[in-house]
């Protein structure tokens, strides 16, 4: 598993590598990858709910994933609310996946004594950081999303390898 984790690890710092280095692509792209990622989503909640025989609130939010997808898929002028509202989902990730980082570090130190707990906390401050500035900056987040996304899929791959490294001693 080790091994898994540092091969994972390795090809989110390569995709993040990509994205920086196209980051108008990157952001333009981004949009259409959540969109459909919703829409699978809600299909996969219909066909378990459908399958299990419960047609709750999960079914009907799955549905209403579809149809959201669907509907932003064949409506540019709602793609264009969705790349707008995906600053703000991006710049809440980074804070979310910061606190988690800063947790897993405190939580390595304690289960390993290794001293590799260190990039992954100072990976975890820089994501929040990144992630509050994002909310007071949305226009210059807008431009650099592709940046953005690439630091998180540098900082996430070096914490699976830092993490993974660690457990490995």
């Amino acid at each position: 598993m080790t091994v898994l984790f540092i091969i994972l690890g390795a090809l989110m710092v390569i995709c993040g590598a990509s994205c920086m280095f196209t980051p108008l692509i990157t952001f333009m792209d981004a949009g259409y990858f959540i969109v459909i990622m919703v829409a699978v989503y809600g299909v996969i909640g219909i066909v378990k709910s459908i399958s299990e025989k419960r047609f709750g609130v999960d079914f009907a939010f799955s549905i209403l994933s579809v149809i959201f997808g669907v509907s932003v898929l064949f409506f540019p002028k709602l793609m264009l609310l969705t790349d707008g509202l995906m600053i703000y989902f991006t710049a809440a990730w980074f804070v979310l996946q910061g606190i988690v980082s800063v947790y897993m570090a405190l939580t390595l130190t304690k289960a390993t004594g290794s001293k590799l707990w260190i990039f992954q906390l100072i990976f975890g401050i820089l994501g929040v950081l990144l992630g509050c500035y994002s909310f007071f900056h949305p226009m210059l987040v807008a431009i650099s999303i592709g940046f953005l996304i690439g630091f998180y899929f540098i900082e996430t791959g070096f914490a699976m390898i830092f993490g993974a490294s660690a457990k490995g001693e």
